[in-house]
């Protein structure tokens, strides 16, 4: 049975569309809830209590933070070499700020969820940042799921679509939230972008490469050529010109 659900969470709203003959969707949506809390709690900047907020006051260290912390930090890291420093969460105001990578973490971490209860064909959208597995069933024919990329300048005019089977896709811009994304080289408003969205195998690195693109723009499409990112694409509209680009799209 094909089942929908909304959290509200980290100031916006989860939406979750799962299906599985053997899917225990109470299960699934009350483990998730706990997790999402959980995100709140150890990466939250708004709460001063968060691991986070701990992290930034210099109260506590990375190294003895919790489990989760100390992942997406290793994983953070790992993002900053690829990028050439273009995604850098140390760099940011106020200290170590994960917030462009725990979103699609945590859209994996819910899709692994959802899949343990039996779900077989899963979306998870996280603020934009979509883990997708199994694609989904149209009255029995297994399609990917079809996503599509919106005209940052007229959000309901979709300008590109991605099909996915099993992956994930995480959108940066400035066009919803303003101009939010800081370029870690110089300290000042990032310009290299309008809106960038990647396609991969992971969510969390789907979202750092994106905020990252914002960053460096044209730049960015030499990391691409690295082996690690062989199986990553991206489409991105440049921040002057109403044009666009892709990279292993």
């Amino acid at each position: 049975m094909r089942q929908r659900h909304t959290i509200d969470a980290w100031g916006t709203k989860l939406y979750f569309d799962c299906e599985g003959a053997e899917f225990d969707s109470v299960a699934a949506f009350a483990e998730i809830t706990s997790f999402v809390g959980l995100v709140d709690d150890l990466f939250s900047t708004y709460k001063a209590t968060s691991a986070v907020s701990q992290i930034r006051a210099g109260l506590l260290d990375i190294s003895s933070a919790p489990a989760d912390v100390i992942e997406v930090a290793n994983l953070c890291a790992v993002a900053r070499e690829l990028t050439n420093g273009a995604f850098d969460p140390w760099s940011v105001p106020g200290g170590f700020d994960p917030s462009g990578y725990v979103k699609g973490w945590a859209a994996d971490k819910c899709a692994d969820i959802a899949q343990e209860h039996g779900a077989q064909h899963v979306q998870v959208n996280c603020a934009g940042d979509l883990a997708l597995r199994g694609g989904f069933n149209d009255a029995g024919v297994i399609k990917p799921w079809s996503i599509g990329i919106s005209n940052p300048d007229n959000t309901k005019e979709v300008v590109h679509v991605v099909e996915v089977f099993d992956g994930a896709i995480a959108t940066s811009g400035d066009y919803e939230r303003g101009a939010h994304i800081h370029d870690p080289h110089t300290g000042l408003i990032a310009i290299g972008a309008r809106s960038a969205s990647v396609i991969g195998p992971d969510a969390g690195l789907c979202d750092a490469l994106a905020t990252a693109l914002m960053v460096a723009g044209k730049d960015g499409a030499k990391w691409f050529g690295l082996p690690e990112l062989a199986s990553y694409s991206a489409w991105v509209v440049n921040r002057n010109e109403n044009t666009a680009w892709s990279v292993n799209d």
